[in-house]
Parts: C-alpha cells; sequence; structure tokens
C-alpha cells in the first residue's frame, strides 16, 4: 500500500498555510505521524479556483476533515460557515487549535465523530449546505460509501448545492443515481469529482 505522507514532513511548507483570504499565510497545526494527510497546496489553489465563485457566503460541510485545511480555507475566503467532521482525537485536537488561532470559531463548528452519525445529527437539526467536501483515507475505498451516505442525506444539500469528492487518481467510484458528475481534475496522484444532484432527483 501506498504511504501517506506526514503532515509532519510538510508543516513548514505552504500546505500548511492558508494560501488567501483574511487569514492567508497563517499556518495551521497539525498531529504528528501518517494517519493525517494533507491536501498539498497546489491541489488547494486548483480545488479553489473552481470553486471561488461559489465559496463567499457559502455554507461549507469538510467531511474527513483532518486538520481542517480545506474548510478553513473556505472561511478565510468568506464562507459563512463551515462544519468540519473528524472522527480522529488528534486530527480533532488540532482542528480546534486552528479554529481558535485563526479566530474562526464562531463560524466554524466541530463535530467529533464518524460521518455517518455526524450526517444523521446535522439532518435532525435541519442543516443545510451549499458546498460538501470529502476526503476519506486514499485507498481504504471509502469514497463510494460516503457518497451514498450524503445520499441518505440529501435534504443536507442546498438546492444548487456541489459535492466534492478528493481522492487517489485510480481509486474506483461509483456515485449514487441521485448525483451527477460535472468534471473531473487531476493534479499528480489526487483527483477531485464534482458532483450535483441529477436533474431527475432534482426535480422530484
Amino acid at each position: 500500500m501506498r504511504a501517506i505522507p506526514s503532515r509532519l514532513d510538510v508543516a513548514d511548507s505552504p500546505a500548511m498555510r492558508i494560501l488567501t483570504g483574511e487569514s492567508k499565510g497563517r499556518r495551521l497545526s497539525a498531529p504528528r505521524g501518517l494517519h493525517t494527510r494533507p491536501t498539498l497546496a497546489r491541489a488547494r489553489t486548483c480545488l479553489f479556483d473552481i470553486l471561488n465563485p461559489r465559496v463567499p457566503g457559502a455554507r461549507f460541510l469538510d467531511l474527513f476533515a483532518g486538520t481542517g485545511a480545506i474548510g478553513l480555507e473556505a472561511l478565510s475566503r468568506g464562507a459563512a460557515r463551515a462544519v468540519f467532521v473528524e472522527q480522529s482525537e488528534r486530527a480533532a485536537r488540532c482542528l480546534r487549535r486552528n479554529l481558535e488561532a485563526l479566530q474562526l470559531g464562531e463560524r466554524g463548528q466541530l463535530l467529533r465523530m464518524a460521518v455517518a452519525p455526524a450526517l444523521a445529527r446535522l439532518t435532525a437539526s435541519g442543516d443545510q449546505f451549499d458546498l460538501v467536501f470529502l476526503d476519506p483515507p486514499y485507498e481504504a475505498g471509502q469514497t463510494t460509501p460516503a457518497l451514498a451516505l450524503i445520499g441518505e442525506h440529501a435534504g443536507l444539500l442546498a438546492p444548487d448545492a456541489l459535492v466534492i469528492a478528493q481522492q487517489y487518481h485510480k481509486e474506483p467510484v461509483a456515485a449514487p443515481n441521485f448525483l451527477a458528475e460535472l468534471r473531473q481534475r487531476r493534479i499528480g496522484d489526487t483527483r477531485f469529482t464534482f458532483y450535483r444532484r441529477s436533474i431527475d432527483e432534482a426535480s422530484s
């Protein structure tokens, strides 16, 4: 299995800093070890070049959030709110520190739990999101099940919401019928796939 790079290995690189917006250049806290994989700066730049028109004022859901680099970048670029879902206590501690250090706690909420109960809780509370980002562990086969879980809680998606999956470029992914693929973008070993509700689903 391909080794997952440590956040420690890249802690002093741009991959561990906010790229732009109100928190531009601020460094992010990260846990030691091989269990939390960063979205590198080049990939994040590409992602937000695509998303940027939708980010200001958006409600952002960051699943498998790790240290929160994606959701924190969205907040720095003007997202109204971000909810971070992360099961690992070590990663969640870093995420809390990042929210506090960047003074984004009023707009960021951390749910330290697995994705399935988190989606159930957010559905029960009537939340909706404009952008849903998921970054399951690479080569763990979790992207397809995670997309299916989002389908079970489709009420969380605003009418024009985007769902963005980040995965290893060779990982096979089968999206549920309620999602229509819009585009893919590959950067190195990383592939981003962008989805919206299918026309049939949105009109039903």
